[in-house]
């Protein structure tokens, strides 16, 4: 009987403030479905420094008699005793990854320039002795490389040291930008989200005051009051993520599944798994969305 009541109280709050239950829903879809791209956005980004970051290795590239740089003798190649000491200096590193340094010779060079330009009109433009030998250098952590170029970047028979981050790290901080003003919308949309759920359960117990009057003075707990308000902003946070996981696993499907993913296929995109746990996230952010604000205006409000 008491179930019976509530659900009816339920039912009757929604239909007196279908507007406000309305704009709350529009809200919450907006406000979750932006916090689930910023999921889905982070997500993307450990995907992709996931793939790349592990490819990402420091080439140093030793003086020849045609290089020119600031610890090269002129018209001179690296001598035996400057390839040992940038040896010794790699391995006594601890940023390097064991097992990872490897030495590639002008031969190795010149056999991977043939198989790079194989059938191009420029290759057969250099000779064996114009490569240039080099140090390729794996990392523990991809993201902790300084340590390493500082270290071998002033020493005599190196010509130059390139690093893969140069070109990496503007675009991931351009991923991340993205991803923090996703965040940064969703998060005041939210705000807006609980301001208005906390104003929609302000006027239904004002509408409702002689109701909650009587059910006073017959000796009805705070519990049993508050119920009917919790399952109105409840129903609406469901509404609200239903909608916004409907829009995430839409714009998944089209945007990554059936364009990216066929269109640029040497990146790692995000996929289902991801968009449920993205979704996991959204259904709980909003229930938690929807509990918390109506909890704190009727402990404030339901008193008569």
């Amino acid at each position: 009987m008491r179930f019976r009541h509530i659900l009816s109280e339920t039912r009757a709050g929604l239909r007196q403030n279908l507007t406000m239950t309305l704009a709350v829903i529009m809200t919450m879809w907006v406000s979750l479905s932006l916090f689930g791209a910023g999921l889905l956005a982070s997500q993307q980004v450990d995907l992709m420094k996931g793939k790349w970051y592990d490819k990402i290795e420091i080439s140093i590239f030793l003086c020849a008699k045609d290089t020119r740089g600031d610890q090269c003798d002129p018209g001179q190649d690296v001598t035996q005793g400057q390839k040992d000491e940038i040896r010794r200096t790699l391995e006594a590193n601890p940023e390097v990854a064991p097992g990872g340094i490897y030495f590639e010779t002008k031969q190795d060079a010149y056999a991977e320039f043939q198989r790079a330009y194989e059938g191009s009109p420029i290759q057969d433009s250099l000779s064996v002795d114009q490569m240039q030998e080099s140090f390729r250098v794996k990392l523990k952590n991809p993201e902790e490389y300084q340590g390493v170029v500082s270290s071998v970047v002033g020493l005599k028979g190196v010509q130059k040291v390139q690093d893969l981050h140069q070109l990496l790290d503007p675009f991931f901080r351009a991923l991340n930008v993205l991803q923090w003003s996703t965040a940064g919308a969703s998060a005041l949309l939210l705000l807006a989200s609980a301001l208005q759920i906390g104003n929609t359960i302000r006027l239904a117990t004002f509408a409702r005051r002689r109701e909650i009057g009587i059910m006073r003075l017959v000796g009805a707990s705070n519990f049993y009051i508050t119920v009917p308000f919790l399952l109105e902003a409840v129903i609406s946070a469901l509404i609200g993520v239903a909608l916004a996981c409907i829009t995430m696993a839409a714009g998944v499907y089209f945007w990554i599944i059936r364009g990216a993913q066929n269109s640029i296929r040497f990146i790692a995109w995000i996929g289902w798994e991801q968009t449920l746990l993205a979704m996991l996230g959204v259904a709980v952010v909003g229930v938690v969305l929807a509990v918390i604000p109506t909890l704190v205006t009727t402990r404030r409000y339901l008193r008569v």
